[in-house]
């Protein structure tokens, strides 16, 4: 909408126009200085002035002027102009530094004020714990379960590397504020990486992370003392025969204004293996720094010392592999106060800060003076010795290095900055990561344990607890008689085969009453004294165990869950070993089972019927296990042979025929004793010979063994059929008869020692031992409880680990931030 201006080109003088025919206007434009710059130059009134003469005196020239004639006859005057406008600017930035310092003195005072009020209480908080605290303490206990960070998150943290005496140590104490680290003039001092968490507080302090001793930074001696401390912590926990370790000390560093982040100092990268060091000292410094570095969201803190030439640098090909595109790392130039001084070409700084001499690549490029290199210098020392070399420094002078690279006031904010953009969005991808796994947990348990609650394994323990508690209460409630019925039962079977084969059988080969009577009595004695009551306390604690374990799969038969299984065994087996018997009880058990056994006096009837009973059916018992014996021995007779289509082997052929000829002798001698003669061995050995059976006469004596004790016990079986009717002769002791029946008498005796000391060891058990199993469980599933180990072994499976996963939110895996109230899944949000 604007006129048509061509008409009042009149009003612009002639001289103009033609100038411009001679005069690029666009590349004119474009060389004149941005907006900014110019507004810095308003104020000062006398440039303006010059630059308006030197204007008059270009128009001057006439409109003959060439572009070529105006630049050579002001050369000068433009570097000169050029030299006053750079140090202007110069000028201007420190009067803005200066107050920009003045500035942030004043906040952080005013920081520490507030965080003062805060700690007294005067500003009630919820979150006691700042921030970045939090997040350094949930860096330590995921380094607690994998220092190799192969499972654990890879959440963000700062990894200063660099290589030995490069300064990245005093490039931390800067940032930090304070010289907290061990020094010496070219010796290896950092042995072991430094985890040092650094926040905000009303006092400049440092605390170890497993300590409450608080280091104040501002006291000399407090310093010397932390110096000294984290010496001795590296120094301890460097292996024997080794130069550096990777276990990590943890430090926290507090103060007003300090930038919240999470630094970790690794040790210097060696070239070589020097006198005193181990030798794989080299690969080992590589190993750990591959380790730290090698976490997707560390970001590398890559130190070069400046004073040396870059060529002599090896971790800048370290981080190059670790980090080839440079997406976090930061390269940081120390001492360049001497490379400034012994550097015959200041560009090549330039070139290094500008990423052009490494091929590695960075987010940033920083310069900073760390100092003199002297140790007693202070943090405020340091800083004014930098701020004071860079301004008067040609390398930001002549623009070589730009005003925000330099410094490690800057450095530190670049690398806070960057530290919390990368936590940031660590979390927020590990949040979603968390939300996709956890459908995908809730679906599996739902389409697999539908009707079952989540329970943790914590959860799953205190259920099985109280079961087993449950199962060991019910052994209070067995009755007296299945006690004893299963006691008694027990014990017979331990010491039935000792009675028959040493006491009855051997008294059995006598042939009157009276010797057999004293033969009985002496080897019950001697069998008393000496195994009966240790056998009758054996056979009390197995079965106080078999009834335990019994009770326990019973109780799986209603509700318990299989899962439990694995436990159980472990705490009824630990409970077992450590329950003591109460050996005292052995002597008194031995005068009761004497007493017992002494006694011959059978009161009644019903009482010589159950001995015959009991006689009858141990008999009985042993001649059935006979028969099976010598069954084995010869083999098949015909009718298996037949039917089954089975042979003897020739040992079995060997056998039978042995059992033949020797039942022969049997049945001439029916009172024959329980042992063969030699004549007798070698008369049926050379009957076997005759009709061509080579036999050994052990395998004759072996046969005769078994085939006379079938003999005997089937005499004894008739025998005690006989003794049925012998109560009366019994009351009259045998007088004027020909039936005796001194072996029911004997059996009768250990039937009334076997109900004795059940009812005795009964008693025992359900008045002591159940109780003291009870309270050993007790203590058992307490030490259970307390070992988590111990909980991750006995309860294991997929259901297990899928409610584990299920219930692993931030809140349980960090019981510190259960005041919060946040969901697990809002990590992000805390953070």
């Amino acid at each position: 909408m604007f006129p048509d201006m061509s008409q009042y080109t009149w009003i612009v003088p002639d001289f103009v126009w033609e100038l411009s025919e001679n005069i690029d206007l666009d590349k004119l434009a474009s060389a004149l200085p941005e907006l900014e710059k110019i507004a810095k130059l308003l104020p000062d009134m006398e440039k303006i002035g010059e630059n308006f003469t030197f204007l008059k005196s270009l128009l001057s020239t006439g409109k003959q002027c060439s572009l070529h004639t105006l630049h050579d006859g002001h050369k000068s005057y433009d570097k000169e102009k050029i030299d006053q406008l750079q140090e202007e600017l110069l000028r201007t930035q420190s009067k803005y530094q200066r107050m920009l310092e003045r500035l942030e003195k004043e906040n952080k005072e005013l920081r520490k004020v507030v965080l003062q009020k805060d700690e007294k209480g005067i500003h009630q908080r919820n979150v006691k714990k700042s921030l970045i605290d939090m997040y350094s303490e949930v860096l330590d206990i995921l380094s607690y379960y994998d220092s190799n960070y192969n499972t654990q998150d890879h959440l963000p943290r700062v990894v200063v590397v660099g290589d030995q005496s490069a300064g990245k140590t005093s490039v931390l104490e800067m940032i930090a504020q304070a010289r907290i680290f061990p020094r010496g003039s070219g010796e290896m001092m950092t042995r072991s990486p430094v985890k040092v968490t650094l926040s905000e507080g009303p006092h400049h302090v440092a605390i170890f992370k497993d300590s409450t001793r608080e280091f104040d930074l501002g006291k000399e001696e407090d310093l010397a003392a932390l110096r000294h401390e984290i010496e001795l912590r590296m120094r301890k926990s460097v292996k024997e025969g080794q130069t550096v370790s990777p276990e990590t000390i943890s430090l926290s560093v507090k103060g007003p204004g300090i930038q919240r982040m999470v630094l970790v100092d690794l040790p210097g990268v060696i070239s070589t293996v020097t006198a005193g060091m181990a030798a794989d000292t080299k690969e080992t410094i590589f190993s750990i720094s591959k380790a730290y570095m090698q976490n997707p969201n560390a970001i590398i803190l890559c130190i070069q010392d400046g004073s040396v030439d870059a060529e002599r640098s090896i971790v800048t090909d370290l981080v190059s592999q670790m980090d080839p595109q440079g997406k976090r790392t930061i390269f940081v130039l120390t001492k360049v106060d001497l490379a400034e001084k012994n550097l015959a070409s200041p560009s090549r700084i330039q070139q290094i800060v500008e990423g052009k001499l490494f091929p590695m690549k960075a987010l940033g490029y920083f310069a900073v003076v760390t100092g003199k290199g002297s140790s007693n210098e202070s943090i405020d020392s340091i800083k004014d010795y930098e701020e004071d070399f860079f301004q008067k420094s040609r390398l930001l002078r002549d623009g070589m290095l730009k005003a925000h690279q330099v410094t490690t006031k800057n450095l530190s904010l670049a690398v806070s900055d960057c530290f919390w953009k990368m936590v940031r969005e660590s979390v927020e991808q590990q949040a979603d990561v968390f939300k996709a796994s956890r459908f995908n947990l809730e679906t599996e348990w739902k389409n697999n344990y539908p009707r079952l609650r989540e329970l943790d394994r914590n959860e799953l323990y205190e259920k099985a607890k109280n079961e087993i508690l449950d199962e060991v209460i019910s052994l209070s409630q067995v009755t007296p008689k299945h006690w004893e019925s299963i006691l008694q039962k027990k014990l017979w079977e331990r010491v039935s085969t000792h009675v028959i084969e040493n006491i009855y059988l051997p008294a059995a080969q006598t042939m009157n009453s009276g010797t057999f009577n004293t033969t009985v009595d002496i080897k019950l004695k001697q069998w008393t004294d000496k195994q009966l009551p240790h056998k009758a306390l054996e056979v009390a604690w197995e079965t106080l165990q078999e009834e335990f374990a019994r009770f326990m799969a019973e109780y799986k038969g209603k509700d318990q869950d299989d899962i439990f299984d694995k436990l159980k065994e472990a705490v009824k087996d630990e409970s077992i070993k450590r329950h003591k018997w109460n050996e005292r009880a052995m002597d008194s058990l031995r005068v009761i089972q004497h007493n017992a056994l002494e006694d011959c006096s059978i009161t009644d009837k019903p009482q010589w019927d159950a001995a015959i009973q009991f006689m009858e059916e141990t008999l009985q018992s042993r001649l059935k296990d006979t028969d099976s014996i010598i069954a084995d021995m010869v083999g098949p007779d015909w009718k298996q042979r037949w039917l089954s289509w089975t042979n003897r082997t020739p040992e079995q052929h060997i056998r039978n025929e042995t059992k033949n000829e020797l039942e022969r002798v049997l049945k001439l001698h029916e009172d024959h004793t329980a042992y063969l003669a030699n004549d007798e061995v070698t008369t049926v050995r050379k009957n076997l010979e005759a009709r061509g059976v080579d036999v050994d006469p052990v395998l004759i004596k072996d046969t005769w063994h078994q085939l006379y004790r079938r003999h005997f016990l089937q005499k004894a079986l008739l025998h005690c059929n006989l003794c049925r009717r012998g109560f009366y002769y019994y009351q009259r002791h045998f007088v004027d008869s020909e039936l005796e029946c001194n072996d029911v008498v004997l059996f009768w005796r250990i039937q009334r020692m076997l109900a004795i000391t059940a009812n005795t060891l009964r008693q025992q058990l359900t008045n002591t031992e159940v109780r003291r199993l009870e309270k050993n469980v007790k203590e058992v599933l307490e030490d259970f409880g307390e070992d988590t180990e111990k909980k991750v072994q006995l309860i294991t499976g997929r259901r297990v680990q899928l409610a584990e996963d299920l219930s692993k939110y931030i809140l349980k895996l960090f019981p510190h931030l259960a005041p919060l109230h946040f969901h697990s899944c809002c990590i992000y949000k805390i953070l």
